[in-house]
C-alpha cells in the first residue's frame, strides 16, 4: 500500500481524518490485546499476587518513565508532518534520521538508569511486600527493551507523519502475534512466570521495530532511514523539543497523578491492586481508541498548517470532536456490556471479578468527558501551542488529584472515592481547556514551527 502524506491537505476532512484513525486505532487497539493477553497469562496460570506485580506498581513506574519519553517522539511527528505538508521533502529524510538517532541513545541511557534505580522506585510507591520480587524481576527485564521500544514509536511515527498509518498497524499485528505466542510459550511450557511474560513483551518489541527499520530503510520515498542522515544534528532538533518536552511532560503529569492514586490502591491490599490492574486489560480499549484519535488529529493538523490550509485546520476541529465523541459512547458502552464475561476469562478469582467490575462502572459510563481533553489538547499540539496546555492540564489533572487523594480519599479511604478522583478531575481540565481554547491565539498560528 502505497499512502501519500500530502493527501490530508486535500480531500473530504471528516472522510480523510476517519480513513487516517483507522489504522492506527486497530494498531493501538492490537496493543491493548496482548496486553490482556500478559494479564490473561499471569492471572489464570501464575496468579493473583503476579498479576498484581505485573499490573501494579510496575505498570505506573513504566507510564511514567516509557511514558515520558515516547510522548517526546510526538514533537518530531509534529515537526515532520510539518515539513511534508510543507512540500519540504529534502528536509523530512534530515528530521527523520536525527529523531531516530536521539531515540537510539536515549533509550540506552534510560535503559541502564531503569534497571539500577527499580528496586528504590517500587519502594516509593509502597508495593506490597508480597509483590515486590516479582515486580524488580518485570521492571528489569522490560527496561532491556527500551531502547527497542523508543525506536520503534519513533519510526512509526515517522511514517504516520507523512500519512501512512497502514504500515506501523501490519508491524504492530505482527509483533502482537509474536507477543501472544511466547507469552504461552515461556510461562505455560518453559515455566518462568512473570519473566516470560516480559521477556515475550521485549521481543516482540524488538521484532516491531526491525520491521520498521526494514522498511524505512528500503523505501525510495522522501523519509528513507540512511546511515548518512543517523547522526546527531542541530536542525529542527529545537522545533522538535519545543514541542516534545511539553508533550511528554503531559505524559508524565497523567502517570504521576496515576502513580499517587496507586499509591492510595497499594493501601486497599492485593485483590484492590489486582482488580485496579484488570482494569486497565479491560478498558485499555477505550484508551487505545482514544490516544489513536488524539494522533490521527495531531498529524492532520500539522500537515495542514505546513499547507497553510486553516479553513481544513478548523473542519478537522469540528469534525474531530464529533466523531470522537461518537466512538466514544459506542466504546463505552461495549465495555460495560462485555466486562464482566471477559473479567471472567482472565481470572479465576471471583474477589478481582467483582471489585473489578464495581470499578467500571464508575467511571467507564463518563469517558465522554475525556474526549474534550484529547481533542483539544491534540489539536494545540499540531498547531505548535503546547507550553500553556500543558500547565492547564497539569494543574487540572495533576496537582487536583494530589490535593484529591490527600483529602477526599483519605477520609473516605474506598474504592468509590478512588474512582471518583478521576471523574472529578476530567471535568475541571474540561471547563479550564475550553475557556483557553476560546480565547486563545493558536487560530493564529499559521506559521511552520519547524521554521
Amino acid at each position: 500500500m502505497n499512502n501519500n502524506g500530502r493527501e490530508l491537505t486535500t480531500g473530504v476532512v471528516w472522510k480523510k481524518l476517519l480513513v487516517f484513525f483507522l489504522p492506527i486505532a486497530a494498531g493501538t487497539c492490537i496493543q491493548q490485546l496482548y496486553n490482556a493477553v500478559d494479564g490473561l497469562v499471569v492471572g489464570k496460570y501464575v496468579g493473583t499476587v503476579a498479576l498484581a506485580a505485573v499490573g501494579g506498581s510496575a505498570a505506573q513506574i513504566i507510564n511514567l518513565i516509557i511514558g515520558f519519553f515516547v510522548a517526546l517522539t510526538t514533537g518530531a511527528a509534529v515537526v515532520i508532518a510539518q515539513i511534508y505538508g510543507a512540500g519540504k521533502e529534502e528536509d523530512v529524510q534530515k528530521a527523520s534520521g536525527n529523531a531516530i538517532a536521539v531515540c537510539s541513545l536515549t533509550g540506552v541511557l534510560l535503559a541502564a538508569a531503569g534497571i539500577i534505580a527499580a528496586p528504590e522506585m517500587l519502594k516509593l510507591l509502597k508495593t506490597p511486600d508480597d509483590t515486590v520480587q516479582a515486580s524488580l524481576t518485570y521492571l528489569r527485564i522490560y527496561f532491556t527493551g527500551v531502547p527497542f521500544i523508543l525506536v520503534l514509536n519513533m519510526e512509526s511515527n515517522v511514517l504516520r507523519s507523512v500519512g501512512d498509518s497502514y504500515s506501523p498497524f501490519i508491524f504492530m499485528l505482527v509483533g502482537c502475534v509474536s507477543n501472544i505466542i511466547m507469552d504461552f510459550a515461556f510461562v505455560l511450557w518453559f515455566g518462568w512466570g512473570v519473566a516470560g511474560v516480559a521477556i515475550a513483551t521485549v521481543l516482540a518489541q524488538i521484532i516491531n521495530m526491525t520491521l520498521l527499520t526494514v522498511k524505512l530503510a528500503r523505501t525510495d520515498a522522501p523519509y528513507k532511514l540512511s546511515l548518512a542522515n543517523f547522526r546527531l544534528r542541530g536542525r529542527h532538533f529545537g522545533s522538535m523539543m519545543k514541542i516534545g518536552i511539553p508533550a511528554g511532560l503531559q505524559a508524565s503529569m497523567y502517570s504521576v497523578s496515576n502513580m499517587v492514586i496507586q499509591v492510595g490502591v497499594n493501601t486497599l491490599g492485593t485483590v484492590v491492586v489486582a482488580s485496579w490492574a484488570m482494569t486497565s486489560k479491560i478498558d485499555g480499549l477505550y484508551w487505545a481508541v482514544s490516544n489513536a484519535m488524539g494522533s490521527a488529529v495531531t498529524t492532520f493538523i500539522g500537515q495542514n498548517i505546513g499547507a497553510g490550509k486553516m479553513d481544513r485546520v478548523k473542519l478537522c476541529v469540528k469534525q474531530g470532536f464529533i466523531l470522537s465523541e461518537s466512538i466514544t459512547v459506542a466504546v463505552s458502552a461495549l465495555i460495560i456490556a462485555l466486562s464482566r464475561p471477559l473479567l471472567g476469562v482472565l481470572t479465576d478469582d471471583a474477589a478481582v471479578v467483582d471489585t473489578t467490575y464495581r470499578m467500571l462502572i464508575l467511571f467507564v459510563p463518563f469517558y465522554f468527558t475525556w474526549t474534550v481533553i484529547e481533542v483539544i489538547s491534540a489539536v494545540l499540539r499540531g498547531a505548535g501551542d503546547a507550553v500553556k496546555p500543558v500547565i492547564i492540564i497539569g494543574l487540572g489533572i495533576c496537582f487536583f488529584r494530589i490535593i484529591y487523594m490527600a483529602t477526599v480519599f483519605a477520609y473516605f479511604k474506598t474504592v468509590e472515592a478512588l474512582c471518583l478522583a478521576y471523574l472529578s478531575s476530567w471535568v475541571v481540565t474540561d471547563i479550564a481547556l475550553v475557556i483557553y481554547y476560546r480565547h486563545g491565539k493558536w487560530q493564529n498560528n499559521n506559521k511552520m514551527i519547524a521554521g
